[in-house]
Formats: C-alpha cells, structure tokens, sequence
C-alpha cells in the first residue's frame, strides 16, 4: 500500500513540475484569480506568485500594506481601512491596511465587480503545517474566502538555503490549472506546504492530513535595569512525525497537500454527549 501511494505520489509530481515549467494558461477559459498574503504586499513571494497566477487567469491583489504574520483569523473592525490602488501589468493591485482575512473578505464583499473563481494565499514565508495552521494569517486569508464558498489555496514555502519562491509559485499555478481543469468543488480549503529544496530533489505529492501534535513553544525570560520582566516568545519546529501526516511529508521531501473542512464539530463528542439533552436544567 505504501508503495502505491508513493508510487502515484512521484506521477503527480512529475505533472506538477512539468506543468510547472510550461505553464501558458488555460486552452478554453481563464479563470478569474483572487490573490493574497500575509507578508505584506511587498513581499517576494506574493510577486512570484502573481506573475506565476498571471499565466493562469485573469488576476487581482488583495493584499495587507504591512507584514501580519501569526495573526491568526483576526478581523479589522472598529476603524475606517484605507485602501490604495494601483496598477501594475494590467493587473489590479489592492494595498489595505487591515488583517489578511480582512482584506480578502473585503476584496470579495466591495471592491471585485464579481466573485472570483479561486483564491490563492501565498507564497508564504516558511511552512504551515500542523496546529501551526491555527495561527496562520495566510491559511486564514484562504479560509475566509472558503467561508462564501469560494475555493481557495494557501501556499507555504519551508526555510531554507534553497528557498525559490519562483518554483513554488509556479508549482502552485499547476495545481490551480489542475483544479480549475477538473472542477473547482465550492468551499474547497487546500493547504499547500512546498519544501526548500531544488525541483529536482522533490520526490513528489502527497495528499496528507494535519499532523496534531502540540507545538512546541517556550519564552525566554529576560530583566530589564529597571526590574521590569520581559519574554521572548519562540518555538521549535516538529520532527517529522507520523506517516501520512504534512509535517512528515515536508520533512522527507515531499509537497504536501492538506485538505481543510471549515466544520470543527468533533462527531465523536458529538454522538457521545447526545445524553445531556436529557439533562434537567430548570
């Protein structure tokens, strides 16, 4: 069975990465592309990511004017967001001062003439995997659009000395050329971990789960002259972890595809607390 599994692993990455060197755009129809980040709107990988898009579809930029990694689902609310257009190309570009969830939320809401096809988040600064996705500005920025059942892709690149945002933003266009071909389902939340490595050193595509194992976070405490105490917030990243998982397919190589569901419901808990409706509470 794991042979199987990596056996059609390395076929879709070979199309992938083919597909990644000839992408030209669609034969019969180009999709309309909403794309966005959480590294601010001057970040590399949102600009390897348009020009890649832009081989796809017809593209606009919605994206924060400032860096807001690690914010989670945060919302702007309570104050008027600015917003600057501009255009670059031919293609549309939105800088908002608001949080990347916000600004996807209102690209969709005010200022696209229609919905977009897909939206892609990306290329993020480092991986997400794991309960790390509950922090994720960049996964949420996708998750809101999945919220108006929009299809949507956040797309992270690991650290490392061969980071190549290029390769994975074009990566990234083959997949969505490959969902756009095949039907785009409503909703559709992919999270998308791309390793630092070489094209020619990735072994292939895999379809994972999130690995939820608990990160591993600790502060160091440091003391100021004045007594004041202050901590430094860090973290360690997973080892590889359980087979199957998206951690353990970036760490051995892999790019790993993760498909969210927007319903948290735990169904065992579910079926098993069905008894305290019978609870008397008056």
């Amino acid at each position: 069975m794991r042979t199987k599994r990596k056996h059609a692993a390395v076929i879709v990455a070979a199309f992938l990465l083919a597909a990644a060197t000839q992408c030209t755009g669609l034969e019969q129809s180009r999709p309309k592309i909403l794309v966005s980040n959480d590294d601010g709107i001057d970040a590399p990988g949102l600009a390897a990511l348009v020009t890649a898009m832009e081989k796809v579809g017809t593209v606009t930029v919605a994206a924060p004017v400032r860096e807001q990694s690690g914010i989670s689902h945060g919302m702007t609310t309570r104050k008027l967001i600015p917003v600057r257009e501009s255009e670059r190309g031919g293609t549309k570009w939105y800088a908002i001062d608001a949080t990347p969830a916000s600004c996807v939320r209102l690209a969709l809401e005010s200022l696209l003439p229609e919905k977009p096809d897909i939206v892609v988040a990306g290329v993020n600064r480092g991986e997400n995997v794991g309960l790390v996705t509950f922090y994720s500005a960049t996964v949420a920025a996708a998750r809101e659009a999945a919220f108006l059942r929009i299809p949507a892709v956040s797309v992270n690149l690991q650290h490392g000395e061969s980071m190549d945002y290029g390769l994975a933003a074009d990566i990234t266009a083959a997949l969505v050329r490959e969902l756009a071909r095949a039907g785009l389902d409503k909703g559709l939340l992919l999270n998308v971990n791309i390793p630092a490595l070489a094209k020619n050193e990735i072994k292939g595509v895999l379809v994972t789960r999130l690995d939820d194992r608990q990160t591993i976070e600790f502060f160091e405490r440091k003391e100021t002259r004045n007594g004041e105490t202050l901590f430094w917030p860090s973290y360690k990243t997973l080892d590889a972890g359980q087979e199957g998982t998206d951690t353990w397919a970036v760490r051995n190589g892999y790019i790993s595809i993760a498909p969210l569901s927007l319903d948290q419901t735990d169904a065992a808990a579910l079926k098993r607390l069905k008894g305290l409706e019978k609870l008397a509470w008056k």
